[in-house]
């Protein structure tokens, strides 16, 4: 498996800084969301889809998805207002350079559940591969 562009250049797996995971949790959702929305439109699928996803992962209706982007919450703030699906745990593997089971940070780590499965999501994976049942 590839790794996505934007994360080319990472080829040993990290780990995060305390640095890191501030910038993390600082980070506007909103100004995320449009790169989440691009990536996957590009590669033929769904804004449905993509919300599919984040749904499965936070428990965020499409309704609950926009207040928070309107009000340009952090990832600190949306994920304390998510409720995580209880299969996250099960999201493995690299992105960015960092393989996420081994994310000792929570927030850190949820940011990068939802950041693998947007890119599973953009390499054609199967909807039910994404959405991981126990």
């Amino acid at each position: 498996m590839g790794q996505s562009d934007e994360c080319r250049p990472f080829r040993l797996i990290m780990k995060t800084t305390a640095e890191h995971d501030e910038r993390m949790a600082k980070m506007i959702f909103a100004s995320v969301y449009p790169h989440y929305l691009t990536k996957v439109e590009r590669k033929g699928r769904t804004k449905e889809e993509l919300h599919q996803v984040i749904e499965w992962l936070t428990g965020f209706d499409d309704k609950k998805l926009q207040e928070l982007i309107e009000k340009k919450v952090t990832f600190e703030t949306f994920f304390k207002k998510a409720k995580l699906n209880p299969n996250a745990h099960l999201i493995t593997g690299v992105i960015c350079g960092y393989r996420v089971e081994e994310i000792e940070n929570p927030l850190t780590q949820q940011v990068r559940y939802l950041d693998k499965l947007v890119d599973e999501l953009a390499r054609g994976k199967k909807m039910e591969k994404i959405l991981r049942v126990a």
